[in-house]
């Protein structure tokens, strides 16, 4: 639960309308349960608690990681899976891996250089802690899903006490962060 020292935050490319809101109802069809508290994205840095203090820190190091960035193209194409290590079904990506692994090392360093529990590997949830007959059916039904964009910012997130993750900054390429 957040409290008044600390925060929960993550940064994540997010997918773009229609895609976005198109895989989000997508997961909420499954009975995901957390479909309509996650917006759709790409994670760069996954939940991470950080004291309230070292927020304005953090931020001037997204700013300047996402300075030294470009546009790339992002071509998400099927599914994947965790399984049988984590129940997740997924979107993967066809195209931008490399650039997103990039843009991961780039913001995980400094005030977010924290620890991974599992080796990066950039894609978009569709079904997570489902049971197996759901998970099957998310991979069967996305298996020829196809969506094409590019990416020129990437945001911070912060969880609510809600549970909703929320949108705070936007970090454009060779740009200066936006508040939501």
């Amino acid at each position: 639960m957040p409290d008044a020292e600390e925060r929960t935050i993550g940064v994540a490319v997010a997918i773009p309308e229609p895609y976005g809101p198109e895989l989000q109802r997508r997961r909420a069809s499954f009975g995901d349960p957390l479909a309509a508290s996650i917006p759709t994205h790409i994670t760069l840095v996954p939940p991470t608690r950080v004291p309230v203090a070292e927020l304005g820190d953090i931020q001037a190091h997204l700013r300047a990681a996402a300075q030294g960035e470009h546009p790339f193209d992002i071509h998400l194409r099927g599914t994947g899976t965790f399984r049988p290590v984590s129940p997740v079904v997924f979107v993967a990506l066809a195209e931008g891996i490399a650039d997103c692994e990039r843009l991961e090392r780039k913001v995980r360093r400094g005030p977010l250089a924290v620890e991974r529990a599992f080796p990066y590997h950039p894609h978009v949830t569709i079904a997570h802690h489902l049971a197996d007959d759901v998970l099957d059916r998310a991979f069967k039904e996305l298996a020829y899903y196809e969506a094409k964009f590019r990416v020129r910012a990437f945001w911070l997130y912060e969880h609510g006490a809600d549970g909703v993750w929320r949108p705070r900054r936007h970090f454009p390429f060779g740009g200066r962060a936006d508040v939501s």
